[in-house]
């Protein structure tokens, strides 16, 4: 296990503590086994995006958030280019990396690549207490709003409605990359 899967299973382990979780509350909440939450937390298992997504809204946290808590919490302004957690969804190859600085900002800044062919998915609950837009800042990126569908193009930027289940998928042959920038609006 990497340092940050290791880093990863014990912010996801403090995160549950500090709301007074049990393994079965947040498994009722995420609608992720008992079986492998235990197995994050204890590092067995390293989680995909869609997981992670889900662990993540459950706990009232963005997957930002516990990545970056996974990385290192600070207190700097400014976050240099090697110091921006960078996680990769073993599943898929997703990429995403956190940009913004480990301030207490409602602002977070994400940047993420998604390869030729990918989709990832999320269930509303990932999109709950935040506002965002999705830029492309290369390729293209099919959009799954709940019953909507948006093709976006490299410049195009999108700001999603209420909370719904997602996907993202590449269509392309190239990989897209987009920026995710969302406001936390309520804890």
């Amino acid at each position: 296990m990497d340092d940050l899967s290791a880093s990863l299973a014990a912010t996801l382990q403090a995160a549950r503590t500090d709301r007074d979780l049990s393994v079965n509350a947040l498994a009722e909440r995420s609608g992720v086994s008992r079986a492998m939450i235990g197995k994050i937390e204890r590092g067995e298992a390293q989680p995909t995006a869609v997981l992670l997504g889900r662990l993540s809204g459950a706990l009232g946290m963005t997957l930002s958030e516990l990545v970056a808590r996974a990385e290192r919490p600070g207190d700097s302004r400014v976050r240099r280019t090697a110091e921006q957690p960078l996680w990769t969804d073993p599943a898929t190859g997703y990429r995403r990396r956190a940009v913004s600085p480990g301030t207490d900002s409602p602002l977070e800044l994400v940047e993420v690549e998604l390869p030729p062919g990918a989709s990832v998915s999320y269930p509303a609950d990932a999109y709950m207490f935040k506002s965002q837009q999705l830029w492309i800042l290369a390729g293209r990126l099919r959009f799954h709003e709940g019953d909507l569908v948006h093709d976006l193009d490299t410049g195009d930027c999108l700001e999603l409605g209420a909370p719904a289940p997602t996907t993202f998928h590449n269509p392309a042959a190239t990989v897209c990359r987009y920026l995710v920038a969302l406001v936390k609006t309520r804890s």
